[in-house]
């Protein structure tokens, strides 16, 4: 088992569009396929994010975008 911190993304942003809100998750090229696997699966279960897009750089760093809808409440008074 790999230590914690490289199941942990490197860096994480999050930005708003439309009426979905986004997040892209850099993962090193250090950081096995499994890990990752775990880290979205984590993201999506308790956070309700799902993925949006994938890339694969050539030094093998992943980035993943996460999609997420946004819940806007109405004032019932």
């Amino acid at each position: 088992m790999t230590s914690s911190t490289t199941t942990r993304p490197r860096r994480e942003g999050w930005r708003s569009q439309g009426e979905y809100e986004y997040r892209v998750v850099s993962v090193g090229r250090d950081t096995s396929r499994n890990d990752a696997r775990r880290l979205l699966t984590e993201h999506a279960e308790y956070g309700r994010w799902e993925l949006a897009r994938t890339q694969l750089y050539a030094g093998g760093e992943r980035r993943f975008w996460l999609r997420r809808k946004i819940i806007r409440v109405r004032s019932t008074l």
